[in-house]
């Protein structure tokens, strides 16, 4: 298995078999650099792909289902776009996960109470958000997931199970930090870039062509064209015969803990 603890010890061993050599024959210095340059290359890949497990585990679907059954995830709320993208899964008869942010909770807690009272699931997804998250330290990072717990735990009464770290990005502190606060990391398989995208075409076309049993599909609840999209995509989760399901069920894991 390829995760960053093997890639390591492989070329810390590849790099001193290299000098040892280097002691008898003459090796070009460009070589241990490009030993080094694919190192980086091999960590920088693994730590943007949540789908590696190059750092932590998570759960980016469920290859075994075989039923018409697909998960709706949204990131980066609360915000007042969450209010229609809750009537819309209420119209389309769906639940979802909501991944919120700390110091978005604090600002609509009354939507995250919505939320809940409507049987969808909330997940941790930082305090901050913060661009620079993935260059925070394992404290930093426990502190920002544990006050984001507490602000959830305001509305669920019960432990906070599911964490999505900020841009799908995982490092050696997160995987620390993870393995003392016992969250499980929730990725996806259908991103649809609604986060940057703005063209409503493209977007919904590219998470269709995705589809297939067992996915999970990564939206926003930030924007207006989110919305649009949502719509246009539950209508075609309709037509194929796609059954919207939580988290829960899909992967056979429960999102809070008593």
């Amino acid at each position: 298995m390829i995760t960053h603890k093997n890639i390591s010890l492989f070329f810390i061993f590849l790099l001193l078999l290299v000098f040892l050599l280097n002691l008898y024959t003459a090796i070009n210095l460009w070589f241990f650099f490009a030993i080094i340059f694919i190192w980086i290359g091999i960590n920088a890949f693994g730590s943007a792909r949540i789908s590696s497990n190059y750092h932590v585990k998570a759960f980016c679907g469920n290859p075994l289902e075989t039923e018409k059954k697909i998960a709706l995830t949204f990131d980066d709320g609360p915000s007042e776009f969450t209010l229609e993208v809750l009537e819309l899964l209420k119209k389309y008869n769906a639940k979802a996960t909501f991944f919120c942010i700390g110091k978005n909770i604090e600002n609509h807690p009354e939507i995250v109470k919505q939320i809940i009272a409507e049987g969808h699931l909330v997940g941790n997804h930082s305090y901050s958000h913060s661009k620079f998250f993935d260059f925070y330290t394992e404290p930093t990072i426990r502190k920002e997931l544990q006050k984001t717990d507490k602000l959830l735990e305001k509305f669920t009464s019960k432990k906070i199970n599911f964490f999505r770290p900020p841009y799908g990005v995982t490092t050696p502190s997160i995987g620390r930090a993870l393995k003392i606060t016992g969250h499980k990391v929730i990725g996806w398989n259908i991103r649809s870039l609604d986060g940057g995208l703005k063209n409503e075409k493209l977007i919904l076309n590219r998470i269709k062509k995705r589809v297939s049993p067992g996915g999970i599909v990564l939206l926003h609840d930030t924007a207006p064209h989110s919305v649009l999209i949502l719509e246009q995509f539950l209508q075609f989760l309709q037509q194929n015969n796609y059954q919207v399901v939580s988290i829960e069920e899909l992967l056979n894991l429960k999102a809070y803990e008593n």
